[in-house]
């Protein structure tokens, strides 16, 4: 068993890895800094993402990724044909930033030759080869950082900063918008999305304080759009009836149209989710709503971009831990949000759209 070593990396060496990251949308996002640092030190090299079929757009949109695989689409087929599948990509390293145990096992029996992951999965003694000592759960790191330290024995440093991963998400192969929903942003204000509902990967703010917060927001400074998905919107009705300025969007884009709005947009306010992710990595204010409770903090989970800012209330709440109620979510002030969305300088724009 190789431990973690540092391989020189060599610019003009050909090489291709796969990344695998196979769970939800905000964390393939706070991987692909890892598709980044890869082309810096390879830059002539050919990089696979293996992820669910629901984050492909996201994928695709990276500027640092060759090739998008399919886990939902390999995972369907029989073992002799995945391994086989897998070895077609010709890859001599993955890195297995989500542990899974099949992964793991198929890409072994792929022949690949560096198969890298976490230490603390027992699975990985069997089935990688390079073992890194990375333990996420107590970790004082984000989890952008963590995932890039699965790259030390590929040359990388140890710890990249927020600002150095800032720069390394590469979402710029943004399809264009449709006419129909670039014409609703609004040239001469703040356009604001906001992502109430977080389909369980967050804990919430709550539609009594999105409510309080649109009500105080002045109409003539900001443009509102409420995004999440059908099943979400309905849930989000009674906002949409209550205040006929706010734009609907819920249900209404594809993923990559999202990621385009989202980039036209100036500012996105939600909780832990893939949405708040995407608006860091795409250079916008991203807004997020934390609870202080570890390890879903901001610590861990914050957005990272140049723009990004964190709202979490002071006070330790163990009690919220058995329940999505959480109460220092709830302690999080709307008219804090909204003193902080008049500091920031209006946009400028030629038209409906252009940044």
């Amino acid at each position: 068993m190789q431990r973690a070593r540092n391989d020189t990396a060599a610019g003009g060496e050909q090489r291709t890895f796969i990344i695998s990251r196979t769970d939800a949308i905000g964390d393939v996002v706070l991987t692909l800094p890892v598709a980044g640092v890869l082309r810096s030190l390879y830059p002539s090299s050919r990089i696979f993402f293996l992820g669910r079929a629901y984050t492909r757009d996201i994928i695709k949109a990276c500027d640092h990724i060759d090739e998008f695989l399919s886990w939902d689409e390999l995972r369907q087929l029989p073992a002799r044909a995945a391994v086989r599948q897998l070895a077609a990509t010709g890859a001599d390293t993955i890195i297995h930033v989500f542990p899974d145990a099949k992964i793991a096992r198929l890409a072994r029996d792929a022949g690949i030759r560096r198969r890298i992951g976490t230490s603390h999965r027992l699975f990985h003694y069997l089935y990688c080869n390079v073992l890194v000592p990375l333990s996420r759960k107590h970790s004082p790191y984000h989890e952008s950082q963590l995932n890039l330290q699965l790259l030390a024995p590929l040359g990388a440093k140890e710890l990249y900063s927020p600002g150095e991963i800032a720069n390394c998400y590469g979402l710029t192969r943004l399809p264009e918008l449709p006419p129909s929903i670039a014409g609703l942003l609004a040239p001469d204000r703040f356009n604001l999305i906001l992502h109430p509902k977080s389909r369980g990967n967050g804990r919430e703010w709550g539609l009594d304080n999105f409510r309080e917060l649109i009500g105080i927001l002045p109409q003539e400074r900001f443009k509102l759009f409420l995004t999440g998905t059908a099943a979400e919107g309905q849930l989000l009705e009674p906002l949409v009836d209550e205040f006929p300025f706010l734009t609907d969007l819920t249900g209404r884009m594809t993923l990559d149209h999202f990621l385009s709005f989202i980039a036209a947009a100036d500012g996105l306010l939600a909780s832990g989710t893939g949405p708040l992710h995407m608006a860091a990595a795409l250079g916008i204010h991203a807004l997020g709503l934390f609870p202080p409770i570890r390890p879903i903090h901001p610590g861990r989970w914050a957005p990272v971009g140049p723009r990004a800012r964190v709202f979490v209330y002071k006070t330790e709440c163990d009690a919220c831990r058995k329940t999505a109620d959480c109460v220092c979510m709830r302690e999080i002030q709307p008219r804090q949000i909204r003193d902080y969305l008049l500091t920031l300088p209006a946009p400028v724009r030629a038209h409906a759209g252009q940044k």
